[in-house]
């Protein structure tokens, strides 16, 4: 691919190609917007074409072209532009084909991004977040060309994914573990979330989740966006030393001796709620990479409290942040673990809102793994949370297990010695209800 793209050239080359290829006109017609033709009889042309393909399910012939053509404008441009394919190289490497294609449409698309943000600028309606959502996905435009795995054919490649040994990064609780088929997907590709109501221990959960991954000697960002820093990192250093919060202060040699013999890292940091996009997100979590620094786990303190430019209404918007975050998963190669927020209130009431559930029905089809965390009022004198598997794609789900905290350091531990049926939890049942 030339590192400088004719890009009047390739306006006639891409027409050319979408008249007479139909698989290139199917992988370019979503991307393409009229104003990335200096011509608009072309665009107007490009779009008669696009339309008839996806109606008819094949390529117009010129006659049939020509037929819709009304203006004389569009008939002799259409003219012009026959003539014009005479000095296009018609054996064209497929892949430099798609490699020029995704550059044009890139430069196309970040280019008009610039003039309609300039105009927000203009009228005041910038809203930065959209505009970096914009831009963000100009760059990112990606002609897909591989057709995927031909199963029959490429038996062996099943075959050797079947012997290969998942490797897992263990949760250091029995029952988690082995639930997820021996822990957190080490290659990623997966998003674990861990539902609950407000004050029930999320934030405590994902900050032993953030100390027992970095105990298996592993690197893990713990992005909160509920607390300081500080604070966050004060809460997991009582997990580590089983020393109380309230205790620190005297006890810091201890402190700096525990944080010293742990083999991984915890990297946490802190963004204001419903400030930073997933795209904001991807671009920070880059960062390390430029480092030199490989991320084995990422845990975000919390999903709902995250920004999306996309969205009217509080479904969509948590909707479109977990399909981001979970992609990210693929993108960095680590599992993502987060929470979500559920409002009991939902269930106490006959006729629930969207606003109670809404968030949560559609993060549960996105999510890998949701797992809830609840409790009743014996539980809550006995400092015990109880953990149901919601949905999961690796192993079973409808089992509960019982987790007992210490709230003066912050940890969590399995609770075998508690007994309680599973039939009559009507909080479990509901919430199960939800990732169906």
């Amino acid at each position: 691919m030339v590192s400088k793209l004719d890009l009047d050239y390739f306006e006639n080359v891409l027409i050319y190609k979408s008249l007479t290829d139909g698989t290139y006109l199917a992988s370019v017609a979503d991307f393409v917007e009229p104003d990335y033709f200096k011509n608009k009889a072309i665009a107007s042309i490009f779009a008669i074409v696009k339309d008839f393909s996806e109606k008819r399910n094949k390529l117009p012939t010129v006659t049939e072209i020509k037929s819709y053509l009304v203006s004389d404008e569009q008939k002799s441009s259409f003219k012009e532009l026959v003539k014009s394919f005479n000095d296009i190289d018609k054996n064209l490497d497929k892949d430099e084909l798609y490699e020029n294609t995704e550059q044009f449409l890139k430069e196309k698309a970040v280019y008009h991004t610039m003039l309609n943000v300039a105009e927000d600028v203009s009228s005041g309606k910038v809203d930065t977040s959209d505009v970096l959502d914009k831009f963000e996905k100009s760059c990112n435009i990606s002609l897909v060309t591989d057709l995927g795995l031909d199963l029959y054919t490429n038996i062996n490649t099943l075959i050797d994914d079947i012997n290969s040994v998942e490797r897992h990064i263990p949760s250091k609780w029995e029952w988690l573990d082995e639930c997820l088929g021996g822990g957190f997907l080490e290659a990623g590709k997966s998003l674990y979330v861990f539902a609950g109501e407000t004050n029930i221990g999320k934030s405590i959960f994902l900050g032993n989740v953030a100390h027992n991954i970095a105990k298996e000697g592993k690197n893990v960002l713990l992005v909160t966006l509920e607390m300081s820093e500080l604070l966050y990192a004060r809460r997991i250093c009582s997990n580590v030393t089983k020393v109380p919060m309230k205790e620190m202060v005297g006890n810091t040699p201890a402190i700096k001796q525990a944080i010293k013999d742990e083999e991984g890292k915890i990297f946490i940091k802190e963004f204001p709620p419903a400030t930073i996009t997933a795209n904001q997100l991807k671009g920070f979590i880059k960062k390390f990479q430029e480092q030199g620094i490989k991320l084995d786990a990422i845990v975000v303190d919390y999903l709902n409290l995250m920004h999306s430019t996309i969205g009217n209404n509080s479904y969509e918007r948590i909707k479109h942040v977990t399909e981001q975050v979970r992609a990210m998963s693929y993108l960095f190669e680590c599992p993502i673990i987060s929470a979500t927020q559920l409002n009991r209130a939902g269930f106490d009431q006959d006729n629930p809102d969207l606003a109670t559930i809404s968030e949560s029905i559609g993060l549960a089809a996105t999510a890998d793994v949701i797992v809830s965390i609840y409790q009743n009022e014996e539980d809550r004198e006995l400092g015990i949370i109880r953990l149901g598997m919601m949905k999961n794609r690796y192993g079973p789900r409808g089992t509960t297990q019982a987790m007992r905290i210490n709230y003066s350091t912050l940890s969590i531990e399995e609770a075998d010695d508690i007994e309680f049926d599973n039939d009559s939890d009507d909080t479990f049942n509901m919430l199960a209800g939800l990732a169906q």
